[in-house]
């Protein structure tokens, strides 16, 4: 019985290299959409923060500082958001790297393709997710 190449002892997802390639162009769209949002939040925070610190305490109504105070919050609230997304498609793309990508990690089990185009860094098979809620 002839030994095994040691990259397919290794590989555990069940996709091949090709699939996991397709995979990896839509993390990487994914991944380039979200940091051009994280630009962009981030340019709105600074902007927010300048903006908030040129107004005369007495030419702006305490109401409308609230708003802004408030804005501020939810942009930082995204922006910290679409940073964790970035996060987890960065770690999507080491798995695929590492050949376990499309291995539930409740289960065992392949996730389905379609599962994975739709939440390309998911870790979870529909069946596990289904059983959390």
């Amino acid at each position: 019985m002839a030994d095994k190449p040691a990259e397919e002892n290794t590989r555990v997802s069940p996709y091949n290299d090709e699939e996991l390639e397709y995979f990896r162009q839509i993390i990487i769209k994914k991944r380039d959409a979200a940091e051009e949002e994280l630009e962009t939040l981030q340019r709105s925070l600074r902007e927010s923060m300048e903006n908030s610190s040129d107004e005369s305490a007495y030419s702006f109504h305490m109401a409308d500082a609230g708003t802004d105070a408030q804005e501020r919050e939810k942009t930082y609230m995204l922006f910290n958001r679409t940073r964790k997304f970035v996060k987890y498609l960065d770690d999507a793309i080491k798995r695929i790297d590492n050949k376990t990508y499309g291995v539930c990690k409740v289960t065992g089990k392949k996730i389905s393709k379609g599962r994975l185009e739709a939440v390309p860094h998911t870790q979870l098979s529909i069946e596990a997710k289904l059983k959390r809620r």
